[in-house]
This record gives structure tokens, sequence and C-alpha cells, in this order.
């Protein structure tokens, strides 16, 4: 799979050379190919160098974030955005929300959680077909459609390698080696992804408790899934639902 190309958009350098330099972009099968301090600099970049994502701070001078945002979506629909600020305010979570930010993450950055937010971009990207690997043949991409397909309907079971690779009939070596090649994100991390967003799914739109919805995706002790929730949304499940209630007032 190629690499995703990475546009970081934010006035303060030592922000930028942190993101060049503390993350690991070659592990999640990124590199940065460019940098803007300012609005109308991140605005001719993006044009001219048709990045797959844009990491960007809202506070930044000239336009700010959300405005490039917005002025570029209609060029660029396909770009995906990622917000990093210092602000932890809810009219701007509510205008990232309505120009379908993939992501708003607070600074200072946890590069942990960052790298949990690119593999599940990635994800996010391959399953609404933004990015496709021409690698590989139609059989194998049949193959992992249905994996992906048996993954989804069966959250709630035991899903591992060795038991896809029993269902389908392949190495379990294999189908990781898929994964890695068609997604660009590990076996644990999409199973991770999509056991997070079924759970989230199910907090936002029934009254089951915490308990019955990690069984419900797979998480034999909730605490578990407390713990994998938290980590990776950065709140707990009942904190998650509880917020979505208190925007609504």
């Amino acid at each position: 799979m190629r690499k995703l190309k990475v546009l970081l958009v934010d006035d303060e350098i030592m922000i930028r050379e942190g993101f060049k330099c503390l993350f690991d972009w070659e592990s999640h099968g990124c590199e940065v190919v460019g940098e803007a301090s300012d609005g109308m600099e991140a605005l001719a970049q993006i044009d001219t160098l048709l990045p797959d994502i844009v990491i960007m701070d809202i506070n930044i001078p000239i336009m700010n974030g959300l405005k490039v945002i917005e002025i570029s979506r209609t060029k660029h629909p396909e770009i995906a955005y990622v917000i990093v600020s210092g602000y932890d305010d809810f009219s701007y979570c509510k205008k990232a929300l309505q120009l379908h930010i993939s992501d708003y993450i607070l600074k200072p950055v946890n590069y942990e959680e960052f790298g949990s937010c690119i593999d599940n971009l990635k994800i996010s990207m391959y399953e609404s077909k933004t990015i496709k690997n021409s690698d590989l043949d139609e059989g194998e991409e049949r193959v992992i459609s249905s994996i992906m397909r048996y993954m989804q309907e069966h959250l709630s079971e035991e899903i591992s390698l060795s038991v896809l690779g029993e269902v389908f009939h392949l190495n379990p070596q294999y189908i990781s080696q898929l994964f890695k090649n068609e997604i660009g994100v590990g076996f644990l991390a999409y199973l991770t992804n999509i056991r997070i967003e079924k759970a989230k799914k199910l907090l936002l739109s029934t009254s089951l408790s915490v308990t019955e919805i990690a069984e419900h995706t797979g998480y034999g002790d909730y605490r578990v899934f407390t713990k994998v929730f938290k980590k990776t949304e950065g709140i707990t499940p009942s904190q998650f639902r509880r917020e979505f209630l208190d925007s609504r007032i």
C-alpha cells in the first residue's frame, strides 16, 4: 500500500517539529510532505501537494483552520482533516462536526493516542474507498472484504486470526499480512476499531448498560472494555454517553 501524504499546519514551528520528530509516521504508513504556518499558505500547499491527510491547528494567522477546511472541502472533498487545538471549546467542536472533521485532538498531543487516531482514520478512508491498494488482485480483495464482513457480523463472538483461519481455510499469518497490505493497519487495530465504533453507536442509540454493550462488542469483561474504550476515545463509555446527552440539552 502506498504511503499516505500528510500536510502539517501550525504557526508554531516547535509543534510542527514535534510531529515530525516524535511521531513514527513510517510505521503508520504515512509521510510528511509539507508544512504551512498560516491559512493562506495552507490553502496553497493543499492545492499543490494534494495530501491525503491534513493535521490542522485552528488558531493560525491570516485565516483560521476551520475556514481553510471549509474552502478546501469544495475543491478537495476526499482529503481527511484532523484538528489539533489547545482549545477545548464546544463551539469549535460543533463547527468541526459540521465540516466532517475526522478527529479533534487537544494539545499537548499524546502521540500514542494520535497513532490510534491515524490508524482509525486509515480504516475509515479504506472503508469509504478514499484509499485503495492497486497491488492486490481481485481474489485477495474478495477475501479481505469477506473477512471484514464476517467480523462485523460476529462482533459479539470470539474473533482472532486463528478463528478466521479456520472459518476461511487460510493461514492466519496470510490473513494478518492481508490487513497490513490492504488497509495499512494491523488486524488487532482493525478489530479494536470496529468494536469501539459499534460500542459508540450502542451508547448513543440504546439504553443498554456498559456491561451489556461490552458483551455485544465481544468483550467478556466490562472492565477490559472500559479500559480499551478510554485508551481509544480518551474518556470512559459512561462519560461518552453523558457528554452526548448533555450536548443535547
